[in-house]
């Protein structure tokens, strides 16, 4: 891939491969006993039948590097597409006693993010969707000035109004929806907004209202299917017309794909993962078979720890919830053992899915730099962080002139 390449014919080729495999990247394989790509492509679902447990999970955790699918999907150049420099940070490390109630992973996250925010010294500063202020507390001491906060909850507000009074920060955390139409009157072109990992429709809020007030912006988007639309509408008029070119629709259930990549979980926490994965699809196999219908039946999650102790135990649970008859006399074991069976293939076959789960989330970061570039703003797009922090490592800085 070129280094020259404009981030608008970025977002055209990544348009264009999306387009073209989504017949294979869309299908969830745990909705399907048989995938609807698998018989069109016999030797690629054959190939990843054939991968061992190893190989999978080292595909898992990058499926860019020595991919053995490569004969028949485009690896290279996504892993060339989703390319992006690490966006330089100003100052130096914070202190680490300012980690004082804040997560030890979201402190290294906020510690990465800070100096990135490119603030300045005549910009007043605004916390996006603060919840306790953990971000606006690190950006007040950071450059020794007051920044506000916007926070719905009143109980989030209160407490981290307290924390900053503890700690000496000029920060005043306010009560309101973003969503909200006054929310445009905290804005103006002379505020810079910092947004760590706002979510779906708040983030989105954010660069409408920043199009429109020239306020510049610091985000790091996430969540992008917590949307009130069932499918997704380009932010950018270049994005409506890429999507509309190569046929091109998303669902919410698709956007969900670009951030379902998490950190590495402790292996009895995998474990417990892989366990209710199994038992799901144990159960999926034996709900088929009780209503006569060969299709995927959707069950409620269970929180870590509340699970049953037994297969048997959580298919009575998972009937009841769907209002299910089991019969007597069933073969737990064999049903079981289908569902341990299907788990491993649904893990290999997921590997195509993980292929495309990046470039998804990139073209969809694309589309709001082009939105806020369309607006007359000067966008960075780039990194703030190692992916091994978090997967959503994406930033966008945009300011007007």
């Amino acid at each position: 891939m070129p280094e020259s390449l404009s981030h608008a014919e970025r977002f055209a080729r990544l348009t264009d491969l999306l387009a073209e495999w989504q017949p294979l990247w869309r299908p969830m394989p745990f909705q399907h006993r048989r995938l609807p790509w698998a018989e069109a492509y016999p030797e690629l679902a054959d190939r990843l039948r054939s991968l061992d447990d190893a190989e999978c999970a080292r595909l898992q955790a990058d499926p860019s590097t020595d991919f053995p699918l490569a004969e028949w999907l485009p690896v290279a150049e996504l892993a060339a597409l989703v390319e992006l420099p690490e966006l330089p940070a100003e100052g130096p490390d914070l202190p680490t006693h300012w980690a004082e109630h804040v997560g030890g992973r979201k402190w290294q996250q906020i510690a990465a993010f800070v100096p990135r925010v490119a603030a300045k010294p005549e910009a007043s500063l605004l916390e996006w969707c603060a919840g306790k202020g953990h971000l606006a507390r690190t950006l007040a001491r950071h450059l020794d000035r007051e920044v506000t906060g916007l926070e719905w909850q009143a109980a989030l507000c209160r407490d981290g109004q307290a924390l900053a009074e503890r700690q000496g920060a000029r920060v005043r955390l306010a009560q309101q929806d973003v969503l909200a139409p006054d929310a445009a009157r905290w804005l103006a072109a002379d505020t810079r907004v910092a947004a760590l990992h706002a979510c779906g429709d708040l983030h989105g809020r954010l660069i409408e209202l920043a199009a429109e007030q020239g306020n510049a912006v610091t985000l790091a988007p996430c969540c992008y299917h917590r949307t009130i639309e069932t499918h997704y509408r380009p932010f950018s008029r270049l994005g409506r017309e890429l999507v509309a070119e190569h046929g091109l629709s998303l669902s919410r259930e698709d956007l969900a794909m670009a951030v379902q990549e998490t950190v590495t979980a402790p292996r009895h926490v995998r474990r417990h993962r892989e366990r209710a994965n199994a038992w799901r699809l144990g159960f999926d196999a034996l709900q088929r078979q009780v209503r006569g219908l060969d299709t995927y039946l959707p069950v409620p999650s269970l929180a870590y720890g509340r699970m049953p102790d037994s297969f048997a135990g959580f298919c009575r649970w998972a009937a009841e919830r769907k209002g299910l008859s089991l019969p007597a006399g069933v073969d737990w074991g064999a049903f079981e053992q289908e569902g341990q069976q299907r788990q491993a293939e649904v893990t290999r076959f997921e590997l195509v899915r993980h292929l495309f789960r990046r470039p998804l989330e990139v073209w969809l970061v694309l589309d709001r730099q082009r939105r806020l570039e369309e607006a007359g703003f000067r966008v960075e797009l780039g990194t703030f962080c190692d992916r091994a922090l978090t997967p959503r490592n994406l930033l966008l800085r945009a300011s007007r002139g």
